[in-house]
């Protein structure tokens, strides 16, 4: 695993139940911007059972203070909507998710 990914997963893990965030922001957060894609690649090559790295609370930014499900396949998108839900997380007719509500901004730093 690259050094870049292992902060990736870090800041993933300071992500609180109920809180989103989307990738650009992982990749702020670890100190690396604009490498938003390089998140969302660290994250689909977690293996199955990464219980420690809750990736479904990263989502993909969209307009209007807004983040969405990014994941393209329908068994995948369907998993992290039940996951963030489960957790009271809220999406609106659109399927999208309010970050002033349910938004990560970077608190509960470990270390």
């Amino acid at each position: 695993m690259s050094e870049s990914w292992s902060r990736f997963y870090g800041v993933v893990r300071r992500i609180p139940r109920g809180r989103v965030t989307t990738y650009g922001a992982v990749a702020a957060h670890a100190g690396l911007p604009r490498h938003a894609r390089h998140v969302g690649y660290a994250l689909a090559a977690l293996v199955a059972g990464a219980q420690d790295v809750p990736w479904h609370r990263v989502l993909g930014s969209r307009p209007g203070g807004r983040a969405a499900v990014n994941i393209k396949d329908p068994a995948g998108s369907d998993l992290q909507r039940r996951l963030l839900e489960a957790e009271g997380v809220e999406f609106d007719d659109q399927g999208l998710i309010a970050l002033a509500r349910f938004g990560w901004r970077g608190s509960s730093r470990k270390g």
